[in-house]
């Protein structure tokens, strides 16, 4: 049996390699925290419990635009850049943000960078988007469907309403119509408590959002990408258009957007307050990514397994989904759907493509469209070659991870399984849509856990109700449970065994009853429902900050726990709001714009930012360098190494690709408690 090691044993042997860089860390000879005497499995830190709490489509600049930081520290956000001021005014370098309008024909095909560009000479107007009115209407209507906020917060459930029309000029917008052409405040025109626009944010969307183009390459930023199309993709091509024909008459707001990925908030001004205070007390990443451009679905999916899922037979042999195929014939269901993107405009349009969605119909009425997945080791598949093209450009070598014949999911449908573990992707019935991915046989967390007796769950709010509808068809108006954020309900390994099902994938009530009887298993991932999870139109930011607050609150109320614990508090994608921190393309998928990353941990320097280079996977690195783990397969992107951001610029990896495990935002030498 290894030898133990309390942490002060800990700290005389590994703090100083830890505090000089985290290569030398990891090589650092600690067998540190055996078995104890709760028999929990050996660590390599202090950290016994790990929650990932994982909200929505918030970038980095959009939350904490205007941070400033503790002395001693530095951050990288549009105020230290001097593209605003701190009262969210265009500052004197605003134009490093301007953005601008293209031409991308079908001529030449879809390209990630379009080559013909002019700069907007004001923004096109923002949209509104969300409710008119709250979702619900009382407090104790709010507590009966939601179970996830402090007392205090239910009544932002039931306030927030824009009185606008969604898709209509957002006359909140102080000189809506008459904005610059880069960011602008959202407050106070639209309250901090208020419901605002979505963006697009799907995966060709954002590819051309973030225009990543080696001619643009410079020293400090050698992946030339340059950021300047968010709007212009937004108010061309917009989402799920599913094939049909470009809207007649067709304007800047037929999309239903506008500018709407250029609005930020002013934490100077009060906005985000508990996340402003954990960035205050704790510890943040201001280089921290979502690891798949695009939406949700993939994004959660490259969260649990590092990688990226495919079509199938249902029993790990790639296929080819179906493209101009009837499907669900003499079902309620049927129709002739396309799952195959084709980003390509349509002739005698700029930027309306041939085929992109997330699937019409369904549910009991004709399905159509879908376009969702590609073969990307195809350089002749529609959208595949300009983004190949950039990659090979690179100066760093790129593998794609693009294995011949597969074709990856690459925006959202539901996953394979239904909670029940009934198979979801075969089912025609009227409750179900055929946007469904079969299921997958990709090794995920969940497994690597499992084969170490390691405990972990995965929390989903709202699970209970999900999971016992008794035909597992479940349509849920109120948009509560995340089906397509639980990346193993598209696993069979998980999925296909009651047991584990039962043990391992609970409800959020089940988390805080663990959080009072110290329960809390090893591994913990937490996804909020769609009231408070944060995405702008269905929720609200201060929702999420309510959900977070009550399972910080819950752990500290844990001694035990709170002397053991490390919370990780993220979101899927930015969202497709604009971003102005480097991106560092991995593979095919990835990355995209920076989002936020707090860790709540009384092993963190108050106030510390990080400014080492990750992304979701980096969780993932985290939990296995914790638990002693190897990476999960030898394509996932957990063997990227350490980055060394030893250049011209210190947000840039000088060996990648490469992300980080996250184990700099810790000081384990020194806890909140004072002591060393």
């Amino acid at each position: 049996m290894p030898k133990k090691f309390s942490s002060h044993d800990w700290t005389l042997k590994c703090s100083a390699a830890f505090l000089a860089g985290l290569q030398v860390f990891a090589s650092c000879s600690m067998a540190a925290y055996a078995q104890d005497k709760d028999n929990q499995p050996r660590t390599r830190t202090p950290i016994k419990h790990v929650i990932v709490i994982i909200g929505e489509n918030r970038s980095f600049d959009h939350i904490f635009a205007t941070y400033q930081p503790k002395r001693g520290e530095k951050v990288d956000n549009l105020l230290s850049k001097g593209i605003v001021n701190p009262d969210g005014t265009p500052g004197p370098n605003y134009s490093l943000a301007i953005q601008s309008k293209a031409v991308d024909s079908s001529r030449d095909g879809y390209e990630q960078s379009p080559m013909h560009k002019s700069v907007y000479p004001l923004l096109p107007v923002p949209l509104a988007g969300g409710p008119t009115k709250p979702w619900i209407s009382t407090i104790a209507e709010a507590m009966k469907l939601e179970n996830g906020l402090p007392d205090s917060y239910y009544k932002y459930l039931t306030t927030g309403g824009t009185g606008l029309k969604a898709g209509t000029p957002d006359t909140r917008v102080p000189n809506y119509n008459d904005l610059p052409p880069g960011p602008f405040q959202l407050t106070p025109g639209i309250p901090y408590d208020a419901y605002a626009a979505s963006p697009v944010h799907r995966f060709y969307q954002m590819w051309q959002q973030t225009d990543c183009n080696t001619d643009y390459a410079t020293e400090w930023n050698p992946s030339g990408c340059k950021s300047d199309l968010f709007p212009w993709v937004e108010i061309s091509v917009g989402s799920n258009e599913n094939g049909k024909p470009r809207p007649r008459p067709f304007t800047e707001e037929t999309t239903g957007e506008g500018s709407a990925s250029m609005g930020f908030y002013n934490v100077q001004q009060g906005d985000a307050p508990y996340f402003t205070y954990l960035a205050n007390t704790y510890a943040m990443s201001d280089n921290y990514h979502q690891g798949v451009m695009g939406g949700t679905g993939p994004n959660h999916i490259m969260l649990g397994t590092g990688d990226m899922i495919w079509y199938s037979d249902g029993h790990g042999q790639p296929q080819r989904p179906p493209e101009n195929r009837m499907v669900a014939a003499g079902t309620p269901n049927a129709g002739v759907v396309n799952e195959i993107e084709n980003p390509n405009a349509q002739p005698g349009t700029n930027n309306w493509w041939i085929q992109d969605g997330y699937g019409g119909g369904s549910y009991g009425s004709a399905s159509y469209g879908g376009g969702s997945y590609s073969n990307c080791s195809d350089s002749d598949a529609p959208g595949v070659g300009s983004i190949l093209d950039y990659l090979s450009s690179l100066p760093y070598e790129v593998n794609p991870k693009c294995d011949p014949g597969h074709y990856y999911l690459l925006n959202n449908y539901n996953p394979g399984y239904y909670g029940n573990g009934q198979v979801a992707s075969t089912d025609t019935s009227a409750g179900n849509t055929v946007f469904t991915v079969p299921p997958s046989t990709v090794r995920n967390i969940g497994d690597a856990l499992l084969e170490k007796n390691i405990s972990w769950k995965y929390y989903g709010d709202q699970w209970n109700e999900y999971k016992n509808n008794p035909d597992g068809n479940y349509v849920d108006p109120a948009d509560e449970y995340c089906n397509i954020c639980n990346f193993f309900q598209y696993s069979t390994s998980i999925m296909t065994n009651p047991a584990v099902v039962s043990a391992h994938l609970q409800d959020t009530v089940d988390l805080y009853q663990d959080l009072q009887k110290g329960t809390l298993p090893a591994v913990s991932f937490v996804k909020p429902s769609g009231y408070v999870d944060g995405h702008p139109a269905s929720s609200k930011l201060d929702l999420f900050e309510g959900f977070v607050q009550k399972i910080v609150d819950g752990v500290k109320a844990n001694p035990k726990l709170w002397r053991s614990t490390a919370i990780f508090i993220t979101v899927d994608e930015g969202g497709g709001f604009y971003d102005s921190g480097y991106i560092q393309p991995l593979d095919y998928f990835g990355d995209g714009t920076r989002i936020p990353m707090i860790v709540v941990s009384r092993f963190t320097k108050p106030g510390r930012i990080s400014h080492q280079y990750n992304d979701h996977v980096s969780i993932l690195k985290f939990i296995e360098a914790n638990w002693y783990l190897d990476p999960l397969t030898k394509r996932s992107r957990d063997n990227l190494p350490n980055p060394r951001q030893d250049g011209v610029n210190p947000y840039v990896p000088t060996n990648g690709p490469a992300i980080g495990d996250l184990m700099d935002l810790f000081q384990f030498n020194q806890d909140h408690d004072g002591r060393q």
